[in-house]
């Protein structure tokens, strides 16, 4: 049985395979620019430095797959299984991961600029140094995720679950988390400035940067 991999906008077969799906596949490095892959079984699939701008894989199986280095600008993951995958210094800008699964998922210094990942599940995900500037979080799920030094300047994070995460020296710069849970997240010594929040937050806010407040 072979499997084709062709071009979303012309249907033109980009790669063949002999199998009954890719996981595991060997597609490092691999042009697959607006290549179609809705719905594909990627599971545990080497895609490290592949080219996937304004590829298709909505939701596409990418657990625990290599992704690291990879070019997936403009690409839509929307409602993709990433758990566990390695993300690592990919360049994500301007993707769709609306209710992807990235629980687990390694995004080291990832390039997430501009991405929408309102709905998506984050839960214990590496975002450390990660860049994020102007993305979508909006009703996410980053319980317990380390976003250690991570650029979220401008960041949409209405409503989004930051329990437990650790967003140490990040940069939220004229970020919006209104609504946001910030019970037990870890604020100190980051930018917060022209940040907007509600009153009702404003203990939450200060318990997670740590201060003290003495009454006279």
């Amino acid at each position: 049985m072979k499997i084709q991999i062709k071009n979303k906008k012309t249907g033109k077969i980009i790669k063949e395979f002999e199998g009954s799906d890719l996981s595991g596949a060997d597609l490092s490095g691999a042009d697959l620019s607006e290549a179609n892959l809705s719905e594909a079984n990627l599971s545990e699939a080497d895609l490290s430095g592949a080219n996937l701008f304004e590829a298709d894989l909505s939701g596409a199986n990418l657990l625990v797959a290599n992704l690291s280095r990879a070019n997936l600008s403009e690409a839509d993951l929307s409602g993709a299984d990433l758990s566990g995958a390695d993300l690592s210094e990919a360049n994500l800008s301007g993707a769709n991961l609306s209710g992807a699964n990235l629980s687990r998922a390694n995004l080291f210094e990832a390039n997430l600029s501009r991405a929408n990942l309102s709905g998506a599940n984050l839960l214990v995900a590496n975002l450390s140094r990660a860049n994020l500037l102007g993305a979508n979080l909006s009703r996410a799920d980053l319980s317990g995720a380390d976003l250690f030094e991570a650029n979220l300047s401008g960041a949409n994070l209405l409503v989004t679950n930051l329990f437990k995460a650790d967003l140490s020296e990040a940069s939220l710069f004229e970020a919006d988390l209104s609504g946001a849970n910030l019970f037990e997240a870890n604020l100190s010594r980051a930018d917060l400035s022209e940040v907007k929040i509600r009153i009702n937050q404003k203990e939450q806010l200060i318990q997670s940067l740590h201060i003290q407040i003495k009454n006279d």
